[in-house]
Parts: C-alpha cells; structure tokens; sequence
C-alpha cells in the first residue's frame, strides 16, 4: 500500500469517527429505516475506499459520503417499492422526511442526531433497548460494545437491535419529533445513550474516544440548553463536563495510564469543570434529585481537589450511599465500595464489593480490578494475584492491560515453602 493510500485511508477513519452518527440520522430520518441507511453508509465508505486513492481526496468529504449513501438508499427504494406494502416511501417512492408537528419550529431540535434519538425512543419501541438502539444507531458504537455496557452477551444486544429495527420497518412507526411538552417522556433514553457512548470509552484512551467523547459533551450540552428545567439533563452535562475536564490528566507523558486518585488536578481543565458546576448548582436548584445529578455531585466532589489539595471521601461516600438505593447497577456499586475502602478501610470496602452477584462480580472489569486493589491492601496476595490476572484479561484496552499489569508485578512475592 503506498503512502498516499494510507493517508486517504487514515482520513476516511477520521471522517467515519467524527460523521458516521450524523450520516445514518440523515438518512434514516428520511426513509425510516434504520438498517437501510446503515447499510447505505456502510456502501459509501466502500466506495470511497475504491475511487478515493485513485480521485483524489474530494474537497467535501462528508457532502461526497452523503451522495453516495443517499443515492444507494434510493436504490434500495426503488428496486423494493411497493405502493400496496407498507412501505416507507410515499407513493411516489420518495424518502418521506422526518415528521415535524405544525406548531413546532423545524430548528428547535439543531442536530439531526438528536432528531433520530428522539425518534429512538417512540414509545412503541422496547424500552429497554431504546438507548442501545441510540447508542448504535446515532453515535456509533458496535453491539459488542453496548453488551458490555449492559452486562449481556454481545450476540443477545445484537439480536435485540436487529429486531427494534425490524419492527421500526415493518410496524412503519413513525420517526416524528413529539411536541416538546412530551420530550420528557422519551428524555431518559436519549441521556442514558449519551452517557453510554461517553462512558464506553473511559477505559480506552483512543482518538475514536476522543471524538466519541466530545460528540456526547457536546450533545449533553445542547440537551442542556434546549430543556434548562430538566434537571437529569443538567446533571448529564455537569456529569460529562467534569469527567471530560481530566482527559489530559489520565494519561503521563509516556502514554502510560493515570488513575483519578494519582492524576495532577491542575491538568484538569478548569473551563470545564466551571461548566461542569454551573450545570449541577442549575439542577440542584430545581429539587429533583435523579442518577446524572449524583453522579455529577460525586465528580464535582472529585474536582475539587484542584482547589483543596484533598479528595472528600466521606462525601462521596455518603453521595454514594444515595446512589445505590436510586440506581444500584454494578459499576456504581463497585464504585461504592472503594469509596468505603478509602475511608473505613480495605476489609470493609471488600464486603461492601460483595454485594455485587457473584456471577457479575466474576466477570465485570472494574469489580476484579476493584477486587485486586483492595484484596492487596488486606494482605491477600494470593487473592489478589488471581483478581489482577482475571481482570488483565477482561481489560480490551492495552493501557489499562500495561496498568493493571504494573500492579500486579508490584505485589510482594508470595514466600517459597521450605
């Protein structure tokens, strides 16, 4: 492969990170049909992967992906119209665009990819596959990647994404914008998916991360603004502000991985978590307390310490507390029980962890890794050797691997039997 391949190659990757969840909202806003504008995007990029090395780079990229899958869909529409099936199209065979209510502004939603979220979450799609519907369809993460999120197999998520959009086409369910006194009740699918692309990332620090990272900042903070008195929203933004403010942080000038606890708070970056912390104090002041606002609490907690030199265990430890009984899932439980660690010590934070089902608890990332740690500080070195392996092997990013791996190879070594 020559160098000028591997450049237009390397190129067409960027464009696939950073418009790929723009490209499917397009054109699945207009035809409905999710699967067929993936598929239709999925061809562009072969395509351009054929002409582009011998073209030339196009001077719109984007706009010539665009074409090309716009082109493919009508295709796929004309050679399967059938006025008498339920089709898709209008009776002419053209793309139908997304429906607008008459009295709301077709701006009032700025981003094509909110507009499919919120056509996403129709009431008449399964609620629990709503957000990884979003998380696939419009931000671009692989059904692997959104089993692990869930703590399902990857060929179950598959199976169900398959047949939401089997049902978005064959029920022909509408891709409509509800007015926006019903935006609330299609809201938590759409955080939920903007947290999960944000948070599937946390534990690989790639360039995709980085575009997925501030495609969801920058999509939490439109939420934000366009709905000021939901207070989840709020604390989605604040949430994802206040991670999204050490991303400079969790790596050292090797490239080696920096936990929170070890990082250099004046890394973070202080515009950020001063965004952060207007979106939290607007929620608070609202007086729905919800999972973003504290898990945001939490972080802003965190991100004190840039001021304050210290971490305020007790603190976070009590937010916790409220956490578990809100929305107990396992990684805030996890999270939970190193929290009890940091402030009554390992061999509590090691019943607190125990809490979780020991069949997530074997095979959940964090909590092996969780489980390492705190197995370590209580002397169990053999216990610990075991946690550190497994969860080496759960780890899918090399840096974490390299990390875990440096902690591992730190423990004292266990004493020969004479």
């Amino acid at each position: 492969m020559t160098q000028t391949n591997r450049t237009i190659e390397a190129r067409l990757s960027q464009i696939v990170r950073a418009s790929h969840g723009r490209l499917v909202a397009v054109l699945a806003s207009r035809s409905r049909d999710i699967a067929a504008a993936e598929d239709a995007v999925a061809e562009a990029y072969r395509v351009a992967l054929e002409k582009w090395p011998l073209d030339g780079l196009p001077q719109n990229p984007e706009g010539w992906l665009m074409t090309v899958a716009k082109n493919r869909l009508t295709d796929r529409a004309k050679s399967h119209f059938n006025k008498n099936s339920t089709s898709l199209h209008d009776e002419n065979g053209e793309a139908m665009e997304i429906a607008v209510p008459a009295n709301q502004e077709t701006d009032e939603i700025p981003d094509e990819r909110l507009k499919l979220m919120f056509a996403c979450a129709h009431p008449a799609i399964d609620e629990a596959v709503r957000a990884p519907l979003i998380m696939q369809t419009v931000l671009g993460l692989e059904a692997a990647d959104i089993a692990k999120l869930f703590l399902v197999p990857p060929a179950t998520m598959a199976q169900r994404l398959v047949r939401a959009k089997t049902k978005i086409r064959d029920a022909g369910i509408p891709f409509l914008i509800p007015d926006r006194e019903h935006w609330p009740e299609r809201l938590e699918a759409v955080l939920e998916a903007i947290y999960g692309a944000y948070s599937a990332g946390l534990d690989d620090i790639t360039d995709v991360t980085a575009d997925r990272g501030v495609e969801a900042l920058h999509l939490a903070d439109l939420l934000a603004v366009l709905l000021p008195e939901e207070a989840e929203a709020l604390g989605l933004a604040a949430l994802i502000c206040f991670s999204a403010s050490r991303a400079d942080a969790k790596t050292d000038v090797n490239g080696n991985f920096v936990p929170l606890d070890a990082q250099d708070p004046a890394l973070w970056n202080s515009k950020l978590i001063a965004r952060g912390a207007q979106c939290l104090s607007r929620a608070q002041a609202l007086h729905l307390i919800g999972r973003f606002q504290l898990e945001a609490a939490i972080q802003s907690v965190h991100s004190d310490r840039r001021r304050s030199g210290i971490t305020n265990w007790q603190a976070i430890a009590r937010l916790y507390e409220g956490l578990v009984a809100l929305y107990p899932t396992s990684g805030i439980m996890v999270a939970r029980a190193y929290a009890v660690s940091k402030i009554a010590g390992a061999k509590a934070g090691l019943n607190a962890l125990r809490q979780i089902p020991v069949d997530i608890l074997a095979e959940f990332q964090p909590a092996q890794a969780c489980l390492a740690a705190l197995l370590a500080e209580a002397g169990d070195v053999a216990g610990a050797v075991q946690a550190y392996v497994k969860a080496i092997s759960l780890s899918t990013d090399e840096q974490t691997r390299n990390y875990l791996r440096s902690l591992l190879d730190a423990l004292p070594r266990p004493r020969s039997v004479a």
